[in-house]
């Protein structure tokens, strides 16, 4: 896909174009407008037996294909900040920010509205809340965003295998799923920052 405007949104030119792939410029102004990488984050939430929780997308791109819980990072905020927003917009589940770890980060394309945008997707893995004894009785709890979750679905994740038959919409989440089972949970401090003022939380 090429990504196109029909006229400079400057000056009206119809001469506008789509240089190398990174920005629009217009030979007639001199608007020039890039297509910068945005940030985007993801939670990989787990419990003892490995059971992951994945989002059934509701909506374009790859509307009815799987992916862990997550969305882009808004002006203000932090990835921490982004993933923590994230939650409690999709899941409703306050509990989930309490303890959460950086994992790793991938590049990815999102198409959305015939524009693809180069994004970097950063990764974050949290555990099951103690207070829940499986994956089953967490999921009951949550109240998915209509226009972002069709459903829930629990998918026990332990080998490269399990991770090449889910269906999955994006492959940064392949990507970061099979990191998972090589690599494990990390031992990390938890990387929930201080709310900053002005932030989307």
């Amino acid at each position: 896909m090429e990504n196109k405007f029909n006229m400079c949104p400057n000056c009206g030119s119809k001469k506008i174009e789509y240089k190398n792939r990174r920005k629009w410029l217009c030979p007639d102004c001199g608007f020039d407008l890039y297509n910068n990488v945005a940030a985007a984050v993801g939670i990989v939430l787990y419990d003892d037996e490995n059971n992951l929780l994945f989002e059934v997308r509701a909506k374009e791109p790859r509307k009815g294909f799987l992916c862990l819980p997550g969305g882009f990072v808004d002006g203000g905020e932090s990835t921490e900040q982004a993933i923590i927003r994230e939650c409690r917009e999709e899941l409703s589940a306050n509990i989930l920010v309490q303890d959460i770890h950086y994992l790793c980060s991938f590049p990815n394309i999102y198409e959305y509205k015939n524009i693809e945008y180069n994004t970097c997707d950063i990764f974050f893995a949290a555990k099951l809340p103690s207070q829940y004894a499986d994956m089953q009785a967490f999921v009951k709890t949550l109240h998915g965003e209509e226009s972002e979750v069709v459903r829930f679905e629990i998918r026990k994740v332990q080998t490269a295998a399990d991770v090449e038959a889910l269906p999955l919409a994006f492959p940064s989440a392949r990507q970061t799923l099979l990191k998972w089972v090589e690599s494990g949970v990390p031992e990390t401090k938890s990387a929930v920052p201080e709310p900053v003022e002005g932030a989307h939380l």
